[in-house]
């Protein structure tokens, strides 16, 4: 049983600069929750109740936002506002969450292998803190069903459209059952006329620890960070890797298209705000004509 996650948020999210300068990105909201606590609610909705961030320098508000805070919590007892302390305290008893400081920024193979003492020799989740999946059973819950039928390491994965297959790392493999596939080869950014398939990589890994050897190996590529993915490539050529097509939907939101959309899906699944925001919606459609 896979009891361990490992939820990488070291990176400086360039992208939503100048609101990133000050604050995680992390931490920005999908409507009034931080991006990072829907990854940390799914991996506990999937069973993990131990878990261990990757952070870096600027990141102690997700540190805080994890931690208590009595001085809110005695100001919203008294005046009433049970709802909203509820609320905050239940964050702070989601999980046994841990951190770790990666001193440099040296790519995701190396924050994950930050984790290594933390995991042991045990197999580990991974869910990318920027990275959030809309689904009816939890992503990473599809996942450790599927390392517990095949005893081996299971990447998500997703189709994307066939044009856009150079903005992701996609897989070289075989179906060998409903949605799973044996991988042969992983290829990171490929040109469209080289990509051996359309099947993304979707921001969610269960790994064996076998994988910290591969990291050691593995040489910085592009901007000097050493990848995930070429250690997973070291892997595969001795241990079988598999991956799941999971049901669901991912929403990237560590870039500003993907994070207005995040948050309009979202606003439109809540009842208190729903009725608003699509009023608002057909009225902006209706003033674009």
């Amino acid at each position: 049983m896979i009891r361990k996650a490992v939820i990488p948020a070291a990176g400086f999210g360039t992208r939503f600069l100048p609101a990133s300068k000050s604050q995680p990105k992390e931490m920005l909201p999908i409507v009034d929750t931080p991006v990072i606590q829907y990854v940390v609610e799914e991996a506990v909705a999937s069973g993990i109740t131990d878990i261990l961030m990757v952070i870096g320098k600027g990141k102690r508000a997700v540190e805080e936002h994890f931690d208590r805070n009595f001085e809110l919590e005695a100001e919203l007892r008294e005046k009433g506002k049970q709802a909203e302390l509820d609320a905050i305290k239940r964050i702070s008893d989601l999980a046994d969450i841990h951190f770790i400081w990666q001193k440099e920024l040296r790519g995701l193979g190396d924050a994950v292998a930050c984790a290594r003492h933390h995991v042991g020799g045990e197999p580990f989740a991974v869910l990318l803190g920027d990275t959030l999946v809309e689904s009816g059973e939890p992503v990473t819950k599809q996942l450790l069903g599927a390392f517990e039928r095949y005893q081996e390491s299971v990447v998500a994965l997703e189709e994307v459209p066939m044009e856009k297959v150079s903005r992701y790392g996609v897989i070289d493999g075989q179906e060998i059952s409903d949605d799973i596939f044996l991988i042969r080869d992983f290829v990171e950014k490929p040109e469209v006329n080289d990509a051996p398939s359309n099947l993304a990589i979707a921001g969610r890994y269960i790994l064996t620890p076998g994988i910290f050897e591969e990291i050691e190996k593995t040489v910085p590529g592009k901007n000097d960070e050493i990848q995930l993915t070429d250690a997973m490539r070291s892997l595969v050529s001795s241990r079988a890797i598999y991956g799941l097509r999971f049901s669901g939907r991912r929403f990237d939101v560590g870039n500003k298209l993907d994070f207005i959309k995040t948050n309009v899906t979202m606003a439109l699944k809540r009842p208190d705000l729903r009725e608003d925001v699509e009023s608002y919606i057909l009225e902006l459609a209706e003033s674009l004509k």
